[in-house]
């Protein structure tokens, strides 16, 4: 638990503020910021493309194509601590064996929100890698080791994620920003020229607006935009993009929450399996957190 507590601090009091499970015992502690690094030239995993990245910093984009998910792995080249946000059961194999050939401790399997497309892999990383523990939003009514909200931070080596607290998709959604603020992964409440559905998970039109030019767009205009799907074969978006492209957001309030009502999109295809399973952060115990399999 001492890691977790060197780890993990409040962004905004530079003390802690993240909340354990409850009953875990866990305690505050402080440490100063790490070094603003300076920027390099990185390349994608997924599609080989060129982005600026810190100096220092090991990032992959993974793809899981039945649900269109995105993985993302981060790491310090130097004392290899490393954070996945999003992974999938399906590609837990493909996770594990990267994490290892590069060397990697996986401290953190973070989650932008409890999914209804897919089954998180979380569960099945802590059972393979030791010392791994489970994150997710104090709001998203899931299972995990570790609760977070706004301000909060996961750090890992020189690194960490800031925690931005943006609702609207579920009431649990959080988006993650580096602490350069180069990039961030958005998680279904912005999507490449689109968003998340409003229309289940207690999702609400006006507050995922709200949330999107509250959390989002008050970044950099070139901080990179990570989302957790993408349909049409990108990978990356910028601020500027999104808020001069996207159909959805350029729309005054009004006009976005009357479009968000009426998308009448069919249900996702995994949600009765995949819900109950993020629940429980996909905790293999119980056959239904394995998902449907052909």
């Amino acid at each position: 638990m001492s890691m977790v507590c060197r780890l993990f601090k409040s962004f905004s009091s530079r003390g802690l503020a993240a909340s354990p499970k409850s009953g875990a015992g866990f305690r505050s502690s402080w440490n100063a910021l790490p070094r603003q690094p300076h920027i390099s030239a990185l390349y994608s995993e997924l599609h080989h493309q060129s982005v600026a990245q810190p100096n220092g910093f090991i990032f992959r984009q993974l793809f899981e194509k039945v649900s269109s998910t995105y993985t993302y792995l981060l790491a310090d080249a130097q004392n290899k601590e490393a954070v996945i946000i999003d992974p999938v059961i399906d590609e837990v194999n493909r996770d594990v064996k990267l994490i290892e050939e590069l060397g990697l401790k996986l401290l953190y399997a973070a989650n932008t929100h409890c999914h209804a497309d897919h089954v998180t892999g979380t569960g099945l990383l802590k059972k393979i890698l030791t010392g791994c523990r489970s994150v997710i939003a104090k709001d998203s009514g899931a299972l995990a080791d570790i609760y977070i909200q706004e301000g909060d931070t996961i750090n890992f080596g020189e690194f960490y994620l800031e925690a931005r607290s943006t609702p609207g998709h579920t009431d649990g959604c959080l988006t993650y920003v580096l602490n350069d603020r180069s990039m961030a992964f958005t998680g279904d409440a912005l999507l490449i020229r689109g968003c998340g559905r409003t229309d289940f998970q207690q999702g609400c039109p006006k507050t995922l607006y709200n949330s999107v030019y509250g959390k989002i767009f008050t970044l950099p205009a070139d901080c990179l935009l990570y989302p957790a799907h993408d349909y049409t074969g990108q990978t990356v978006t910028t601020v500027e993009e999104e808020r001069k492209l996207n159909r959805r957001f350029t729309k005054p309030l009004a006009e976005f929450i009357e479009l968000m009502n009426n998308l009448n999109l069919p249900k996702p295809a995994q949600i009765d399996v995949a819900v109950p399973a993020n629940i429980r952060c996909g905790i293999q115990d119980d056959p239904i957190a394995l998902g449907p399999r052909t």
